[in-house]
Parts: C-alpha cells; structure tokens; sequence
C-alpha cells in the first residue's frame, strides 16, 4: 500500500515499509546513494555535492573506478587492433561506446600512475581492485586485455571484467582468458549481473529475463535488441542474482553455450531458478556454439526464433537425453536421474501435473507410476542417499559475526534475569539448530570481558522492546542465522562442484550438484518465510 501524502509504503505481506528511497534500495538492491542517483535521474535533478572536501571511503572507490574506466575507454581509441577484433565481432561503434568499452597496455602500472595523478591514494587505488601489492609496491591489476566495466543496479561502475588482448604478439599461455575484479565493498559476483542496470526495465516490459554466459553475448545480444539479458560474471547464478531478476518477472530464458560444459551450467542454472518458482525455458542454439557467434553468422531472425521457440527446462533435458541415449532403458534411467528432479522443483500443482504428463508420455508409462518415483524419492541415485547429499561438501571456517555476537549478546542477558523471555538452554537449542555445533563452540570460547560487553549489547537493544515484538525479532535473528550456515555450505558445495568439473569426476559433479539444488531450496524457503 502507498500513501502519495505521507510518501510512504507499506507491505502487509512481509511487514516491510519506509519512504521512496528505502522502496527503491529494497527494490533494486543498491545502497542509499544509488537510490538517490536512479531517483534524481528519474526526476531529471541533477546531483550536486556541497561539500565536495568531504568523501568516505565507499565515494571514493566509486570516483577511483569511474576514472579507471574513462582512462581505459580512452585508450581503446579508433585505430586500436582491439577495436578492429570488436568490429570483427560483430559490434557496432555505437555499441562500443555505449558499454564503455576499454583497452590497457601490458605495461605493470599504467592505471596506477594514472591514478596517482588524479590524486587517489595507494590505498584507495587497491581498495577498488584496481591494483595489486607487492613488496615492490603497486602494479596494474588488468594489463593487455580488454576491459568491460561491470555495474550495480544504478549504473555505477563497481569493478572490471577483462579478456586478453596482446597488442602485438602473442599473450602469455599461461595468461586467464578472462580476469574479473577481486571481491570488493562494492563488488559482489554473487549479486552483481552483468547487464542488469541496463535490462531491469525491459524485463518488465516483456515479462521474461534472458540468461546468458559471458560479456559477449551480453552485449551481442542487446545489440540485436533483446535489451531483457543479463549475464553472470565468473560465478553460478545464485539466489541473490534470482532475487534481483524476480523484481520484474518470474520468467526466465536461459541461452548458453550448447556444449557440454553450457549445458551442465543450464542445469546448474535451472535448479536454482526453479527452486526459488521461477518459470524457466531454455533457447536451443547449434552444438557448439554460443549466442554471439550465433547473432554473428545466422543474423537477429535466427536469434528471435531461438528465443520465441525455448522450451521448459524439462522438456529441454526429455531432448536432450533423447539424442545422447537410444536405448529405452538406458533413457528411462536418465530421465529418472536428471529430469524428475526439476519436475518435482516446480512449485505449481498445476505446471507440476502438465510435466508429469509428458514425462509419462515420453517414457510411454502411466502417469501415476511418474507420481509414484516422485513421491517414492527413487529418482535419487541409490549411490548418494539423501542423508549424505544433505551433508555440507566442506566446511568453511564460522567466524563470529555480527548477527551471532547479538544472538550470544541475548542468550547472555536472558539468562541473567529473573524472569526471562526465553530460557538459556532454549536459545542454546535453537541455535544449535540454526547455526550448527561450530556457533555453540564460539560461544563456550568466549573470553568473560567479551561476555559482558554482549550482554549490556543485547540489553540496551532488547530492554525496552515490547514482549511480543522481541519474539518476532530474534525468530528473525535465528532465521538469519540459518540462512548464514546454508551460504557457507552452498559456498563449499559450489567449490567443491568447480573442483570436479575440472577433474571429471561425474559421480561427485552429481552428487554436489543435488546438493547444491537442496541447499538453494533450502534459501529460498527462508526467504519466503521471511
């Protein structure tokens, strides 16, 4: 509900409420002050900085990044051999300058002395990513290659992706393709897509996003005017990158590359797409190749085809299993393994029953024995039950976190008072519950001078919270705590899947994988819950 006279919003929902710019910070996933720069342009009112002396360290990461990126633009000037490979790939000048396009020599600190120039200190040139720390100082962090800059939700430029380029000769054999800017306060791969800023507003137009694989085809394919695409950037597509797109539409394209590896990553992809209720279709292209070959040799009519023709992720896969298995029980197998488990993500009753339906009939069985192996959990691999597919991969390290050290800080101050709200051994049980064994571990470990502090925490925060609103709030607290525990443990599943995709171990790939789909279910029940 929105109150034009009070300026305000509010969700009776999910409680959520404020003024227009916490609405817009909430809705596009970006602080106060990129609220502010999507607002003023809105308006049309530009801008100004007062007291311009005055910069925190987040505003001057964000000048540092924005001057790299008009020092690499400047570099990739019209005769550059790099802007004759973009033509050769099929972009326009215009598109070029649109996305900003840059170049950077191979030399060690080009942008460093550039910046230095302008007046940005060592720190915060490496701060931004920009360059990286040696005994013998700073150097260049992108050097001979490329650049494409990547923004946040307001178009603010918030780190790099780079592919190499050598000006003459060629690069190094060891060299990455592609090197992205290291995890910064303002760059997050696991929330950041690639395209975004420019594609939120046709997403709502056209009611469906279109997911592809790199900067390429991202841009590729915008430039064929598909302005809906987004693209993720060195890393899976997360559930923090499903939120952002599920603001305006639950449909979603996924158009990868139609080798292996592409296909491997639609499934990635779909699972936790699906999982989170999104609706996901997917774009057949040729063996072998991706969407910006694709535009490049069949042209915009073949693309628009591939698009307007993208099947549901299941009968996608029913395809695709088809062709690589001849024999009928060897497809009925993987079918069972591979296609009944996004079958049974499909939120819809409805959806999940028209699938049911088709994989029925492709199998040429009756629908109820499909229901029966849904409901039965015998599409699981007799290899890995459950139990074990549950179980995180790898433990990453718990660290005493803000949200904990609140939680402890409660439990602390609860158990001191005559009369508590909640019992110490209550809190301690529903923490084990939330965060797991290695929370209860820091929580013994804690030194007495720190005891105290958290608890004077909890009771300046707590003391004077009505009964039933603090109830709500720490059930909120604890479910955020869970959902900590289900990032680290999708974090060390996602590691652990990279590790044996590199080495070809395909029983691992499937059972991190079901994993991975347990874990992002998991997430997103919280967030709906929350």
């Amino acid at each position: 509900m929105i109150s034009p006279d009070r300026g305000t919003y509010h969700c009776f929902g999910c409680g959520v409420g404020g003024d227009i710019f916490s609405f817009v910070q909430e809705m596009e996933g970006v602080d106060f002050k990129g609220a502010l720069k999507i607002l003023a342009e809105k308006a049309g009112v530009p801008i100004v900085y007062e007291r311009k002396g005055e910069r925190d360290a987040t505003d001057r990461m964000f000048e540092a990044l924005e001057e790299a990126a008009r020092f690499f633009e400047g570099n990739l000037t019209p005769e550059h051999p790099a802007r004759a490979y973009l033509t050769k790939r099929g972009l326009t000048e215009e598109t070029i300058s649109s996305f900003r396009l840059g170049w950077v020599s191979a030399e060690w600190r080009t942008l460093t002395t550039h910046l230095r120039d302008k007046k940005f200190t060592d720190k915060e040139i490496e701060a931004a990513g920009l360059a990286k720390r040696t005994e013998k100082g700073l150097y260049d962090r992108f050097r001979s290659r490329i650049i494409f800059p990547l923004c946040d939700p307001a178009g603010r430029v918030v780190g790099f992706s780079a592919r190499i380029f050598a000006e003459k000769g060629e690069p190094p054999a060891d060299a990455p393709k592609y090197l992205n800017s290291p995890e910064t306060p303002l760059y997050r791969k696991s929330r950041l897509l690639y395209g975004y800023d420019r594609a939120k507003q046709n997403i709502r137009k056209l009611n469906f996003s279109i997911l592809v694989e790199g900067q390429m085809d991202l841009i590729t394919v915008h430039q064929a005017g598909w302005g809906n695409a987004v693209a993720v950037s060195g890393t899976a597509l997360t559930h923090e990158h499903i939120s952002l797109l599920m603001h305006f539409s639950e449909n979603m394209v996924l158009a990868l590359d139609a080798d292996n590896a592409g296909i491997e990553a639609a499934r990635r992809s779909a699972a936790a797409a699906l999982a989170a209720g999104m609706d996901v279709k997917v774009a057949q292209l040729p063996a072998g190749s991706d969407p910006a070959d694709f535009i490049l040799k069949e042209g915009k009519d073949a693309w628009r085809a591939s698009i307007r023709e993208a099947r549901h992720v299941v009968e996608f896969l029913l395809a695709a299993l088809r062709e690589r298995h001849t024999d009928d029980r060897a497809y009925a197998k993987a079918v069972r393994q591979t296609v009944l488990p996004f079958v049974a993500m499909i939120k819809s009753p409805i959806d999940r029953d028209h699938f049911i339906g088709i994989v029925a009939d492709k199998l040429h069985v009756g629908e109820d024995a499909v229901r029966s192996e849904l409901a039965n959990g015998t599409w699981r691999e007799q290899a890995t039950p459950r139990t074990e597919a549950e179980k995180p991969a790898k433990k990453e390290t718990m660290t005493l976190t803000p949200r904990l050290k609140q939680a402890f800080g409660i439990m602390l101050w609860q158990s001191s008072q005559k009369n508590p709200l909640f019992g110490k051994s209550e809190l301690a049980t529903l923490l084990k519950e939330r965060a797991g064994d290695d929370a209860m571990r820091l929580f013994k470990a804690l030194p007495e001078d720190q005891e105290e502090a958290l608890r004077f925490a909890a009771e300046r925060v707590f003391a004077h919270v009505p009964e039933r609103s603090m109830k709500d709030e720490i059930e909120s607290l604890f479910t955020l705590i869970a959902r900590d525990r289900l990032e680290r443990e999708l974090r060390a599943a996602r590691e652990e899947l990279k590790e044996a995709e590199m080495s070809g171990d395909e029983k691992v790939q499937k059972r991190v994988f079901e994993l991975c789909t347990i874990l992002t279910n998991e997430i997103a029940k919280l967030d709906k819950r929350g």
